[in-house]
């Protein structure tokens, strides 16, 4: 399990007609890789998250409880393939492209639960919750039916808070530390999209 890169965005207006009320909505879903393994620059790491990272709506991102959002790398062929198919364009996403802080690889929502910790090179944090997609993650991905496909896949990625701040670089590995392991980030994304199916 290791950190193939961390990236960090600006909030930018975001166009789309994903939304019947917005034409063009703030976002700093468009983030940009400051450390991969190509180029594994260390990156600041405060409470807050990815120093330079910014968030539009912090009320459903950021802030202590969503410092960082993690997202598998595993999952890039299935967007890849499913963009492609319903855009009618050949899609190959970069790294980054769900805004993500963290792209990892070797560890999926069904291995991870909230209240685990993870270790990543020598910084620690805690899994907080998925991260419950919305109309901005369709006007990123152009394509209207992303956020449901988010939820129906389960790839769903999740949040941590950080436990203690330092810099971090792409290529570290990555330990996780259970903790009780009563609900996982899979089960956590069940439950909304069966509530979301009510």
């Amino acid at each position: 399990m290791r950190l193939l890169s961390i990236s960090a965005g600006k909030v930018l207006p975001l166009f789309g007609n994903h939304h019947p009320d917005y034409k063009s909505v703030a976002s700093a879903i468009r983030k940009k890789v400051v450390s991969n393994l190509a180029t594994p620059s260390p990156v600041e790491i405060t409470a807050l998250g990815v120093k330079g990272d910014e968030q539009a709506d912090l009320t459903v991102h950021g802030g202590i409880e969503k410092a960082i959002y993690v997202y598998p790398a595993e999952h890039y062929a299935f967007w890849n393939e499913l963009l492609s198919r319903e855009t009618k364009k050949s899609v190959e996403l970069s790294l980054g492209a769900f805004g993500e802080n963290f792209t990892i690889e070797g560890l999926l929502e069904t291995q991870i639960f909230v209240g685990d910790q993870m270790q990543i090179g020598d910084l620690q944090f805690t899994v907080v919750k998925l991260r419950e997609p919305c109309f901005k993650f369709n006007a990123k991905m152009g394509y209207k039916g992303a956020a449901k496909a988010m939820l129906q896949s389960g790839f769903s990625g999740w949040y941590l808070r950080v436990n203690q701040t330092g810099s971090i670089t792409a290529g570290a590995e990555i330990q996780v530390l259970p903790g009780q392991r009563i609900i996982s980030i899979a089960d956590q994304n069940l439950a909304l999209f069966n509530r979301g199916n009510q």
